[in-house]
């Protein structure tokens, strides 16, 4: 990008291919290339490898055993066999597309959001992949976002179709991502460490992308390697408190559940790190945004709510700390990471994601509105069922959807925002990341 001779707005001037700012209006596609690049700095500091070197184990007198699942899955496997300095025999769990070729791991594939059969006896592959360890072996966990969906593994006596209709209540429910894996490990062969004690006496290591608002392992792709301190009364209250219907056998099933605890003895010898996460992606894209002259404001790396809420929220904090420039001179830009829910009421609903109708929610707020332009992605590049990763807005978005012969309103009321966006060509689709550490979001204020 080509850089102006004089600093705008008499800041110091930016580093070499920085962005170049200009003070008389906002130019959108000088600030939406500027916005793709916080992303792509994001989606970088994520890198697999490069975290992964940094949590090498050491190498055991016996086996190493490697597992995994997750929408980066076969990404980690690829690096970590990289990295790693000896023999292993491994197997994960990607969703479908395309994956990263591995030379000693087998990569199986399966359906993301709704489980399919492919993920059935992917979860069961990777259980008899762990029959017969020792005290001796080491079992390397490869876990990020989105294994709850690949790895489909209901209680005996329930079915593929139970699991999927659990999911599908979930995601329609608006429960936040926690709420879910509460509920999810309690119908589950598989989730909230039972795939850890599958492998005991073996020694566990869970190497974990984060892709839930907190941090906590736990709640990535449901724990399959890393218990936590929730239980039946709590999964049966979350169910009531967010109204999610579902069949009393599965009810009474949870009920009588007694899920993997922190504190049992086969977890003894176990160690889990998060090894990339929002901040860590966050704390780079400030970094970036810096260097270019423009001054980074990170709200929050762990963001809950429904989603349309969220944006407005983005859309008014934006407009406040542009009119007041109380927080920061112009330009600058609102950070944020987490993970935002939609619920689905009742009816038809048409196409779209969390981060696509949070920017058409933010987009009706700033109708109008000059010197605002904003982006929100989800860092694995995929933003719900479409080919997007999420999409662009500005104070001419709705405007834009109008004159197209679309209804801003009524297309976010049926929770068609990939539609709106597609309409005028605003869709973010930067492709598949090979890794997963949450939502992106970025509103830049010239």
């Amino acid at each position: 990008m080509s850089v102006d001779s004089k600093p705008p707005w008499g800041r110091p001037a930016p580093s070499r291919g920085a962005v170049a700012w200009r003070a008389s209006g906002l130019d959108i596609a000088r600030s939406r290339a500027f916005l793709a690049s916080l992303f792509q700095t994001a989606v970088a500091a994520a890198d697999p490898y490069d975290a992964i070197v940094r949590h090498l184990p050491q190498r055991p007198k016996g086996r190493t055993i490697v597992v995994g699942a997750g929408k980066a899955a076969s990404q980690m496997a690829a690096a970590f066999e990289k990295a790693w300095d000896g023999p292993l025999d491994g197997l994960v769990v990607a969703r479908h597309g395309p994956v990263e070729s591995c030379a000693q791991t087998g990569i199986l594939q399966a359906a993301h959001p709704v489980p399919d059969r492919a993920g059935l006896v992917a979860g069961e592959a990777l259980l008899n992949h762990l029959h017969g360890l020792t005290g001796d072996d080491l079992v390397v966990a490869l876990i990020s976002g989105g294994g709850s969906s690949l790895l489909p593994a209901p209680p005996f006596g329930f079915t593929l179709a139970d699991e999927i209709a659990l999911n599908e209540a979930l995601l329609a429910s608006g429960a936040p991502i926690s709420a879910m894996n509460v509920i999810r490990k309690h119908f589950s062969r598989i989730k909230g460490g039972r795939l850890a004690a599958q492998a005991y006496p073996a020694r566990v290591v869970s190497l974990v992308v984060s892709d839930v608002p907190g941090d906590n392992p736990a709640f990535v792709a449901s724990g399959p390697t890393v218990p936590d301190l929730s239980d039946a009364e709590e999964a049966l209250r979350l169910i009531r408190n967010y109204r999610i219907e579902l069949d009393p056998r599965m009810i009474d099933h949870i009920r009588s559940v007694r899920a993997p605890r922190p504190e049992d003895t086969v977890f003894a010898r176990n160690e889990v790190y998060v090894i990339a996460s929002a901040r860590v992606s966050l704390d780079a894209a400030a970094a970036h945004a810096r260097a270019e002259g423009v001054e980074p404001i990170i709200l929050s790396d762990c963001i809950e709510g429904e989603a349309r809420d969220i944006g407005r929220m983005h859309a008014a904090l934006a407009k406040e700390f542009a009119q007041t420039q109380r927080i920061a001179q112009k330009p600058f830009v609102l950070l944020s990471g987490g993970e935002t829910t939609v619920t689905i009421g009742g009816g038809s609903y048409g196409k779209g994601g969390r981060n696509s109708e949070l920017l058409l929610s933010s987009a009706l707020d700033l109708q109008g509105t000059d010197g605002i332009v904003g982006l929100a992605a989800d860092t694995d590049g995929i933003d719900g069922s479409e080919d997007n990763a999420g999409a662009f807005c500005d104070g001419t978005t709705v405007a834009r959807i109008r004159a197209r012969g679309g209804d801003a309103r009524a297309l976010l009321s049926g929770h068609d925002a990939w539609s709106a966006f597609d309409l005028i060509d605003d869709l973010f689709v930067p492709g598949p990341t090979g890794t997963n550490v949450n939502d992106f979001r970025a509103f830049v204020v010239s």
